[in-house]
């Protein structure tokens, strides 16, 4: 027999989901069956930013991002001037980056730091900042703002907030941010050592060497400086970078061949002590 007061099985499991989220947490698994319906959909956004908080947050472990970010921004909105609105704000940072918004991830952030820059989720919002710019970085082959911006952001984390459990990632990112800056100007120097513009390919090259030594492209910028400056005829030079090669990476096949192309013409490596290859040697791994 049928009532039409009898509401299916499928509304009561999302009713008493949202009876259970201020007394326990663990619920919020029977509250997933649905994935298209917001588990707090039957209460009013005009709630208190608590409220408004805890099923943002109940959104978000449930999976449903969207939901999630709508109930921080209306935090945002309804409430700014509480202390929900603060924490909503680094919510929908995280909510942003968590969606591939960078661009809203990095302005959300970066607001927060601007209104809370000393507050307990700062070095968390700096980091945030710092993991959208990284998400953007492109291929070598492409504009490299984004690795520069990402090494800035996640220097902040690891300048201002030293002890923070972010710093040991910041610095993976900072590294590879500065992998990518060298691979730029090692695919620039490339580009005009086949073209045989020696100068301008030694200035790429010495970039790296300079700027970016502890980075995975220092192993052939120096022999690639062997290169140009061997087909320069400034044959020192040449021997110097083949020297500090040596030196710092014995088994490195790039000096292997940097020093065949030497003996080709009966050189062998040999550092000259005023060089500016000798000093900045000085500042790699092996030195």
């Amino acid at each position: 027999m049928k009532f039409a007061g009898i509401v299916d099985a499928k509304r009561w499991t999302r009713i008493i989901c949202v009876a259970l989220l201020s007394t326990a947490p663990l619920a919020l698994t029977a509250c997933q069956s649905d994935p298209d319906i917001d588990i707090t959909k039957l209460t009013p956004e005009t709630e208190s930013p608590e409220v408004l908080y805890n099923q943002g947050l109940a959104n978000l472990n449930a999976g449903k991002v969207t939901e999630a970010s709508r109930k921080f921004a209306a935090i945002d909105r309804q409430h700014p001037f509480s202390e929900y609105a603060r924490k909503a704000l680094v919510m929908n940072a995280f909510v942003s980056y968590r969606q591939g918004a960078t661009e809203e991830a990095i302005t959300a952030g970066t607001r927060y730091l601007n209104l809370y820059p000393e507050s307990e989720d700062a070095a968390y919002a700096q980091y945030i900042v710092g993991l959208a710019y990284a998400k953007q970085i492109p291929s070598v082959t492409q504009d490299q703002r984004a690795a520069a911006k990402t090494i800035e952001a996640m220097q902040n984390v690891v300048n201002k907030y030293p002890d923070s459990e972010y710093v040991e990632d910041a610095q993976t990112k900072i590294r590879f941010a500065r992998d990518q800056l060298a691979g730029k100007e090692m695919q620039v120097g490339r580009y005009y050592l086949e073209r045989k513009e020696y100068l301008a390919a030694i200035t790429r090259f010495r970039t790296v060497v300079e700027q970016y030594p502890s980075t995975n492209q220092i192993e052939e910028a120096l022999a690639r400086l062997v290169e140009a400056y061997y087909a320069m005829g400034i044959s020192t030079e040449a021997q110097t970078a083949a020297a500090v090669l040596g030196h710092n990476y014995p088994d490195s096949q790039w000096y292997a061949d940097s020093y065949k192309l030497l003996q080709s013409k009966g050189l062998e490596p040999r550092e000259n002590a005023g060089s500016w290859i000798s000093r900045a040697g000085k500042q790699l791994i092996g030195a």
